[in-house]
């Protein structure tokens, strides 16, 4: 069986739980940290198949990435090629990395909009960032119902949490607001989701997306991001926190993800709350050596311009609200 095989022959894709990450080869190591992660908290009476997508990984990160198989959980690559879709969002992208400042330009981003079209034989699948670590079975996450219930009697198309950067920070909460033009107590983060993927494919998920990058090529804070929450508005079933936490000095134990978003990531800076949590399902890898490197090379002037980007996009985000005019009408 080649290395790059997925690992265990689970042919009954029903009793599958498919989750899948988006990275490019740079992300591999913390996708490591993650698929680890999520290897030592599942059920080991379930099957799971981690399904990696990607624009290119090296011989080493996909030799480093296949080890972590066990015997319930399989590891499959796709690489994503370029068709007339993905065109479309590499110019997209390229058009707003000139000026844009912040961490949302490369087309790595929006490979999860893909998920739908790509794999016709899951009805339902869960998506995580590169940057999380699990401290709970993601089987639960998969189990959680998206059926019709009195908020929505047609079901949803997707579940996750509500954003908490938006709700703490003024000029993201305009932005979100006034010019997505989505209730800010509604707008979710884009880092763990749970997508029916049937009724994505009878939407048209992905087209709906490339239509809105052709009429409006808007110049968004977060825009795989604000893409999903503008075509799912009404759609969105919203996780319980504990699916999607940033780290924080007071965690509870009753929290089953974290995500290492902006400021908090421990392969870039020292005393991350749950930082202990990140090396240990780092440890477990064959990227250790290589994210220790990485946080001792990530000095006062990365730290700095790591700082500036983020004021940068606070900043684009107020100047945008102010603009008095939604981004996605003309």
């Amino acid at each position: 069986m080649s290395i790059f095989d997925t690992g265990n022959p689970l042919n009954k894709v029903t009793k599958v739980v498919p989750v899948f990450l988006t990275i490019n080869n740079a992300y591999a190591p913390y996708a490591a940290a993650a698929i680890h992660s999520l290897t030592q908290h599942c059920n080991k009476k379930r099957y799971y198949r981690v399904i990696i997508l990607h624009d290119g990984l090296s011989w080493v990160s996909r030799i480093r990435l296949r080890s972590l198989v066990t015997r319930n959980v399989a590891i499959q690559f796709k690489k994503i090629t370029h068709s007339l879709y993905l065109r479309s969002i590499i110019a997209y992208c390229t058009r707003r990395q000139k000026g844009a400042g912040d961490f949302f330009s490369s087309a790595v981003y929006y490979y999860r909009a893909f998920i739908p079209r790509l794999f016709p034989l899951y009805e339902k699948a869960v998506y995580i960032d590169s940057d999380t670590i699990l401290r709970g079975d993601v089987g639960e996450l998969f189990d959680i119902d998206l059926s019709g219930d009195e908020k929505n009697a047609d079901g949803y198309a997707l579940a996750a949490t509500i954003d908490p950067k938006v709700s703490v920070i003024k000029e993201f909460r305009d932005y979100v607001d006034k010019a997505v033009k989505v209730p800010h107590g509604e707008y979710v983060n884009s880092g763990v989701l749970l997508m029916d993927l049937k009724k994505m494919r009878k939407m048209k998920y992905l087209s709906q997306m490339i239509e809105l990058i052709q009429e409006y090529d808007a110049d968004l804070v977060a825009p795989d991001q604000d893409y999903l929450n503008v075509i799912l508005k009404g759609k969105i079933k919203f996780l319980p926190p504990e699916w999607n936490m940033e780290p924080a000095e007071e965690m509870s134990p009753d929290v089953k993800l974290i995500h290492y978003n902006l400021f908090n990531k421990p392969w870039h800076y020292k005393n991350v709350p749950q930082e202990k949590m990140f090396w240990n399902a780092a440890r477990g890898t064959g990227f250790y050596g290589d994210l220790k490197r990485q946080q001792e090379a990530f000095d006062a002037e990365k730290q700095r311009a790591d700082h500036a980007k983020v004021e940068a996009l606070i900043k684009k985000a107020g100047r945008l609200a102010k603009a008095g005019k939604p981004l996605f009408e003309k």
